[in-house]
């Protein structure tokens, strides 16, 4: 059976369960029993509520957005350039992020769309 990456809490606590024995002791007990221990639907309610991120890579448009803005070194966002941020990060991330005054927030999104920009510039 090929080794699959988890997609979230669901799928480690499963993983877990299956090397400590737990699993087979309630699979077993479900079967003794004919009660159904909700495993499945635990799991995905589980990676639908802690799913792990999966970065994607920034299309031309996102990037040239970021060239433009990361090169002008403004110290805030105005709140159009936010929803732009916004919109590239979620883009990336697949996480929407709240449009705010909080400069200090912002700035380390920023810095995670800046290592992602970077990785796609050195592979360009």
């Amino acid at each position: 059976m090929a080794k699959q990456n988890s997609k979230g809490l669901g799928d480690t606590i499963e993983k877990i369960t299956t090397v400590t024995g737990i699993k087979k002791a309630v699979k077993m007990f479900a079967e003794v029993t004919g009660l159904d221990c909700g495993c499945e639907e635990r799991k995905e309610v589980l990676n639908k509520l802690f799913p792990y991120s999966k970065v994607n890579c920034l299309n031309e448009q996102d990037y040239n957005s970021l060239t433009q803005y990361l090169s002008s070194k403004q110290a805030t966002l105005t709140p159009t350039e936010q929803k732009i941020v916004s919109d590239i990060y979620f883009n990336v991330f697949n996480h929407r992020l709240q449009i705010s005054s909080c400069s200090s927030c912002w700035k380390g999104k920023l810095n995670e769309l800046r290592q992602v920009y970077n990785e796609y510039k050195i592979n360009d």
